[in-house]
């Protein structure tokens, strides 16, 4: 009686609303409801998290002994692991990868259990030590609410994936107190298309997200930082060499990245990825202990030169006066901090690269000014702090490929655009370089490859969304090998209104196909119904579609390259059915026209 009651409600409600608010301001209704969402998700995992950390840094590490940090990245690993199994039972992804597979592959469709799956899951990771972020975690949990919420209200796919985007930039906008570098991020990584329409639902849900963030934490922020050192003209060539820099580390993230990612994937036992990934980030974070969590304490402790604060409890008890073992110790850092965080998700731990990204960018800002300070050939002293920004918005952006929303990021983080050339100048010949080597980012590299990647490309973005299964038709009445021509005419082409035939065998293999053509001759000629067979005329598919392998850009390609106007479809090496050329254009025109009004 309950859910009777709340269905009819809810139908009530969808009535009245079809008759007394226009679609479009509804959507702007959601765009705030998101918001809000997205950055209660936000505040909710970011205290989980910090809780958790604080307990068992603030209380443990320090009252008893350093050799906790072994120990509680395996500990939180496997609490993580219990949750999956036992919890939430189903195997969810790392954040935005999966929601990036939702919109391409399942048209913006969540499930319900990715709303609270990474909201229990991730502070047990990142909180006991885990060396990866909270962004994605963040932003998955809005994107399936907002995937359940237009569920609810029977929203078309269209406005589901800009609800998506919505809850990515309340998300974003909540965690760094930045609007405007979360609306990029949507555009950015989601793909979205910055029309009239779809600008102003981000920026009501950017705006939800912020004044939380500002209810919630006042002005505080997640790096706070004011600008001291100007910009100036003669630092250019070193911003443009720290791009350069900041590329070649940017290749060597993704590089570890992918390698690890595909060495955990061929370990079967998911407590073997537990124990070796486990154990490996336990080893790192109890040597290198600055890498344990998140690491934003670090990155503002170094960008304040408090190096002393940032890099103490190292496990060789160095002082930390010597320039060039402060230099040494970034240098660590930086390559260890990737290592960290792919063993983390090769254990099975939940979190994300955005915060990997901005962290390993810091360090290495920080590293490149002081080497050269200390090397001292010049006659002024980079700022070191300054190089620390601009090396984070290089990293960021040369990582996730995302240039312009590295630049605002790091612009609004700073609360001015005083740095926004040498911004403009690194992020720039980072991305240049990385994206000449790397086509794709660690979000979209696997995505990439399955060909189910969304870009900002209209043509390719539409045949990615189009659903091949759903074109294939079967009404084709197949023939056997042996089928004599009397009864392929008499079984076939008279119940038949087709023009084709798949000639298939016992095991329902494609062996070929027939054409009407190919017997009008002879069709008539009854003294030939018994001498000759199916297999005497026909002949080879002038293409075949592979429903298990081939996506829609290559099923185009083979209608285009065979000029047929009927090509059969396998799966399995077994006959499935046709897909015809009208069928296919016909569902790309409407598919475009779709994906072009949102």
């Amino acid at each position: 009686m309950p859910n009777t009651q709340n269905k009819s409600l809810l139908t009530r409600f969808l009535l009245w609303k079809t008759k007394h608010i226009p679609q479009r301001n509804f959507v702007y209704m959601l765009s705030v409801l998101v918001g809000l969402i997205a950055g209660l998700g936000a505040v909710t995992l970011k205290n989980l998290t910090h809780f958790i950390q604080h307990l068992l840094e603030a209380k443990v590490v320090s009252d008893y002994h350093h050799a906790f940090y072994f120990l509680f990245p395996l500990v939180g690993l496997s609490i993580t692991f219990l949750i999956k199994k036992y919890v939430i039972r189903h195997n969810f992804g790392h954040g935005i990868p999966s929601t990036l597979k939702a919109i391409a592959k399942k048209k913006g469709i969540m499930k319900q259990y990715q709303m609270f799956s990474a909201l229990l899951a991730a502070p047990f990771t990142v909180g006991f030590g885990g060396s990866v972020g909270l962004e994605g975690p963040t932003v998955s949990t809005a994107a399936a609410i907002s995937s359940n919420i237009s569920r609810l209200f029977h929203t078309n796919q269209s406005t589901r994936t800009l609800l998506i985007g919505c809850a990515s930039t309340g998300a974003i906008a909540c965690i760094f107190k930045a609007p405007i570098a979360a609306i990029v991020f949507a555009i950015e990584v989601f793909s979205l298309d910055l029309t009239l329409s779809s600008l102003l639902p981000l920026l009501i849900s950017s705006i939800s997200g912020v004044l939380l963030s500002y209810f919630f934490y006042g002005d505080d922020t997640i790096l706070p930082f004011q600008l001291i050192d100007k910009f100036e003209l003669n630092q250019v060539p070193y911003f443009a060499l720290l791009g350069v820099v900041a590329a070649l580390t940017s290749i060597y993230f993704t590089k570890v990245y992918e390698y690890l990612h595909n060495y955990f994937e061929k370990i079967a036992s998911p407590i073997k990825r537990l124990i070796i990934g486990g154990l490996g980030l336990g080893v790192i974070v109890f040597f290198i202990p600055p890498l344990y969590g998140e690491g934003f304490d670090v990155i503002n402790n170094v960008m304040k030169g408090n190096y002393e604060t940032a890099l103490q409890n190292n496990f060789l008890h160095l002082e930390i006066h010597n320039a060039w073992i402060i230099i040494g110790m970034l240098a660590g850092l930086v390559i260890f901090k990737i290592i960290a965080s792919a063993f983390t998700f090769g254990a099975g731990g939940i979190g994300g690269i955005f915060s990997p990204s901005l962290f390993m960018g810091s360090i290495l800002g920080c590293f490149f000014a002081k080497l050269i300070n200390t090397l001292g050939f010049l006659k002024f002293n980079l700022s070191e702090s300054n190089f620390t920004l601009v090396g984070m918005a290089g990293v960021l952006g040369g990582v996730l490929q995302a240039p312009l929303t590295a630049i605002f990021l790091i612009a609004e983080l700073t609360g001015g655009y005083n740095l926004f050339i040498p911004l403009m100048i690194t992020v720039a010949i980072c991305f240049a370089i990385t994206k000449y080597f790397l086509p794709f980012s660690v979000y979209s590299m696997e995505l990439a490859r399955a060909g189910d990647l969304i870009t900002h490309d209209k043509d390719q973005a539409v045949l990615t969304l189009m659903n091949l299964e759903s074109l294939i038709e079967k009404k084709f009445v197949p023939v056997h090998p042996e089928m004599t021509l009397g009864d392929i005419v008499h079984k076939a082409v008279i119940k038949s209104n087709r023009n084709i035939f798949p000639v298939i065998d016992a095991n329902d293999s494609l062996q070929g196909i027939i054409l009407l053509d190919d017997i009008r001759p002879i069709m008539f000629n009854q003294n030939l119904y018994k001498e000759i067979k199916a297999e005497d005329v026909m002949q080879n598919a002038p293409a075949v579609i592979d429903l298990d392998n081939d996506r829609m850009s290559g099923v185009m390609q083979k209608f285009q390259d065979s000029s047929a106007w009927n090509l059969p479809v396998i799966s399995e090496e077994k006959y499935i059915g046709f897909i015809s050329k009208s069928k296919l254009l016909t569902a790309y025109r409407r598919k475009l026209i779709s994906f072009t009004q949102q």
